[in-house]
C-alpha cells in the first residue's frame, strides 16, 4: 500500500471523526429586543413532543427566577404574559434515541415578533442529555441578553 493511500484513508478517517463530535450552541438577540423587560413567559408544548421539553424549558426559567407556565398552545390566550416560547426538537437514533438538536425562540406574547433565538447541536459522540440540551440553550440566550445589556450601558 503506498504512502499516498494510507495518507487518504487516516485523513478520511479524521474527516469522519471531525463530523462525529461536531456540536455548537449559538443564542441571538433580536435588533432592539429588551429581554429585561420580560418577566412572564409561556412555553407552548409541541405536539409531536413526547419527551416533555416544554417542562424543562419552563423549569429552567422558573430556576432563574422567572415567572414561567407552559402547556398547549390552545391555552396560551389565557395567560398574561411577556413572552411566548416555542421550540423545534430534532431526535435521532444512533445505539440509542438522543436529542440531537433544540432550538428555542422567545417572541414577544403582543405582537409575535421574536425577541431571541438559541440553538444547541451535538452529535452522537457529544451528545447532551435532553435537561443538559434546554440548560445550554436558555443559559445562552439569558446571557446574551446580558451581554446586550451591558453593552448599553454608558
Amino acid at each position: 500500500m503506498s504512502i499516498t493511500r494510507i495518507l487518504s484513508f487516516f485523513i478520511g478517517g479524521l474527516a469522519l471523526f471531525a463530523v462525529g463530535c461536531s456540536n455548537h450552541a449559538t443564542a441571538t438577540l433580536s435588533p432592539g429586543a429588551d429581554l429585561n423587560a420580560v418577566k412572564s413567559f409561556y412555553v407552548v408544548h409541541q405536539p409531536k413532543d413526547t419527551h416533555s421539553l416544554h417542562y424543562l424549558i419552563r423549569d429552567k426559567l422558573m430556576k432563574e427566577g422567572y415567572m414561567a407556565t407552559a402547556g398547549p398552545e390552545s391555552e396560551r390566550s389565557s395567560h398574561q404574559v411577556n413572552s411566548v416560547v416555542s421550540y423545534v426538537d430534532r431526535w435521532v437514533w444512533d445505539m440509542t434515541l438522543y436529542l440531537l438538536e433544540l432550538t428555542v425562540t422567545l417572541r414577544d406574547a403582543h405582537n409575535n415578533f421574536p425577541l431571541a433565538v438559541g440553538n444547541s447541536y451535538h452529535t452522537s459522540l457529544t451528545r447532551k442529555s435532553p435537561e443538559e440540551m434546554v440548560d445550554e440553550v436558555m443559559t445562552n440566550i439569558l446571557n446574551a441578553a446580558k451581554q446586550a445589556t451591558k453593552e448599553k450601558a454608558p
